[in-house]
């Protein structure tokens, strides 16, 4: 089992990709399309929201309630 990693940096972009700085140093991208079907991402297909987007308990949280775990983020990103 992989040790649980913080994120400690995300930016945004407006092609709605996350990229992700981990603790452990790694850069990887996470694209958020994918989930804008499923409750509670669905609010995120809006730009100014997802822009956003910033670090809280290390992870990714946004207004509203909204965030996803840092082991999702970082099991289903691609390396940058």
């Amino acid at each position: 089992m992989q040790k649980l990693l913080d994120i400690v940096n995300v930016q945004t972009q407006t092609d709605y990709v996350l990229p992700l700085h981990f603790e452990n140093g790694e850069h990887r991208k996470f694209d958020m399309k994918p989930y804008f079907h499923q409750k509670p991402w669905t609010a995120l297909n809006n730009i100014k929201l997802f822009k956003q987007a910033k670090i809280e308990n290390g992870t990714v949280v946004w207004p509203g309630e909204i965030d996803i775990d840092p082991e999702a983020l970082y099991e289903r990103s691609e390396p940058a």
